[in-house]
């Protein structure tokens, strides 16, 4: 090489490098910006997040990868190819990562670049990760605490990246144990809140805790994850799990039969006319689906469905609580027409009405919730508290049901304790009436313990075991487990011993007004 070409190739090399520097600097003086509380720019902290995620997606840099560390932000760069074979990244792994801060790493599957290459072929592409090792630019409105105060961002390239089949994972370390949290995996939305810049949302992610100190996420897209913490109630022991699986699967089996039977013994039955038979049927009819669903829902195992099919089973299994419900409410509406002696009052098409009631209504609810929002339904993670030799940890159990806690606390507890509550008013009321005919009588007669019989009878049909889930509480909640667990998983076949009594009664009946007339006939 002549003179003139090595001066030229040096000056090139030495602007590149100029350059080069010039860019990590910038770039570091950023991350410092970010650095720095949040007072009244936080419009502006939001532009320096989406300018570094432009610089970093744009640096110039030798080699396949790069890494700036300031005090509480971390940046790192790669050079992917659409042959990209997976990459896992570790806190323990990386240089110039403090080793006081908590472990953390990420997964990347290798149908990450899938989705851009299938339609062009690019030399290179960039995944960035920007980890902060602070929340102060991530409050939403809640003030949520997260954990660790750990965010932790990928991006890859200038496209979004969602609707992965193989999720990225990301796993938080925490120095103590999170016995007493409730822990979940949210992303950050952008525009999702009116006061801040963004909101935690769980869509795409599911959440595990294979430890007392590991949270780990699987989720379907790239932003910005972590984990969210909140106080738990009164942790329940993992070693209770499988007695009270195992009332659940016999005490739903049976009632489950008794259901079937008590149709079966209504299609038989002469008095199929009988609105009151007819709403203790369709009763009947919803209880049966409850169960059937639950048993899907529990007994299935999650790793291996379908997200869909677990969506689905959670919106129906919903559908059947709300059903149920709502029947019950309509048994307590239909014991106070009879006993306020307005029962032979005509109403049109009486039976349609409360069928229009008893299944359409929940029916709606649940369909608004799925064109609203579906991720409401999906994959639901409970933690159980588990003895070990070095303190206590969590065991996740997961089942399809309702995951957002606003939804269940409005559609499943409110709903349930307005049912609960509107029932036993109905319930002390017919007492009250009951109590007063007995009064009139000089010696108890038959029909007032018959009437007496009746009403413990009513206290299943209107479902007030139901009322016992608002008691899992302190000293309360073990007592409370078994007993709603029997009482409820039972409640078909209460509601067969209830048909047989009262088809009994009848029976018996019928047979007295026929005794009535033959004697009556023979006299004359």
């Amino acid at each position: 090489m002549d003179p003139h070409g090595a001066l030229f190739f040096y000056l090139c090399l030495l602007a590149a490098q100029v350059v080069l520097v010039e860019t990590l600097s910038d770039l570091l003086v950023l991350m410092k910006r970010l650095e720095q509380p949040v007072g009244r720019g936080l419009s502006s902290r939001v532009r320096h997040i989406h300018s570094l995620e432009q610089k970093l997606l744009n640096a110039s840099f030798g080699g396949h990868n790069l890494t700036l560390q300031t005090n509480s932000i971390q940046s790192l760069v790669f050079k992917l190819s659409c042959d990209f074979p997976g990459l896992s990244l570790s806190s323990t792994t990386l240089t110039n990562v403090s080793q006081v801060r908590a472990p953390h790493a990420m997964q990347f599957p290798a149908e990450l670049t899938k989705g851009t290459c299938v339609t062009s072929r690019p030399a290179e592409l960039r995944l960035i990760c920007i980890y902060f090792f602070t929340a102060h630019l991530f409050q939403d409105d809640r003030n949520s605490s997260l954990l660790n105060n750990y965010v932790l961002g990928a991006q890859l390239d200038h496209r979004p990246v969602n609707n992965l089949q193989k999720p990225v994972n990301i796993s938080f370390w925490h120095n103590r144990s999170l016995e007493g949290y409730t822990v979940s995996c949210v992303f950050w939305k952008e525009g999702a809140s009116k006061s801040s810049w963004g909101a935690w949302s769980p869509e795409g992610c599911y959440t595990e805790q294979p430890s007392a100190t590991q949270v780990l996420c699987h989720c379907n897209h790239l932003t910005y994850f972590a984990v969210l913490m909140q106080l738990s109630g009164d942790p329940v022991p993992a070693e209770l799990q499988v007695p009270l699986e195992y009332i659940s699967f016999v005490g739903c089996s049976i009632s489950i039969v008794a259901s079937l039977l008590t149709i079966l013994l209504y299609a038989q039955s002469r008095k199929q006319s009988d609105s009151t038979t007819r709403i203790h049927m369709n009763l009947n009819g919803s209880v049966l689906l409850l169960n059937v669903t639950f048993l899907l829902s529990s007994q299935m195992t999650l790793p291996t469905m379908p997200r869909p099919v677990c969506k689905v089973l959670a919106a129906v299994l919903h559908y059947a609580l709300l059903s149920s419900l709502t029947w019950m409410a309509i048994e307590g509406f239909n014991l106070y027409l009879f006993l306020g002696r307005v029962y032979n009052a005509y109403i049109r098409r009486y039976l349609l009405k409360l069928c229009m009631l008893g299944w359409g209504f929940p029916a709606l609810l649940v369909l608004l919730l799925l064109m609203i929002k579906s991720s409401v339904y999906g994959p639901r993670v409970t933690s159980l508290s588990k003895s070990q030799e070095n303190g206590t940890g969590f065991q996740n159990v997961s089942m399809c049901w309702i995951r957002s806690p606003m939804v269940h606390s409005i559609l499943v507890m409110g709903y349930g304790g307005f049912t609960s509550l509107f029932n036993l008013v109905v319930l002390a009321w017919a007492l009250w009436i009951l109590c007063r005919l007995r009064a009139r009588e000089k010696a108890p007669s038959p029909w007032a313990y018959r009437d007496t019989a009746m009403v413990l009878g009513l206290t299943v049909l209107l479902g007030t075991t139901w009322t016992l889930a608002f008691f899992s509480f302190g000293v309360l909640l073990l007592p409370q487990l078994f007993l709603f667990t029997i009482f409820n998983s039972l409640y078909g076949f209460f509601l067969f011993l209830w048909f047989c009594s009262q088809k009994r009664y009848s029976d018996a009946e019928a047979k007295a007004e026929m005794e009535a007339v033959s004697s009556s006939q023979m006299t004359h």
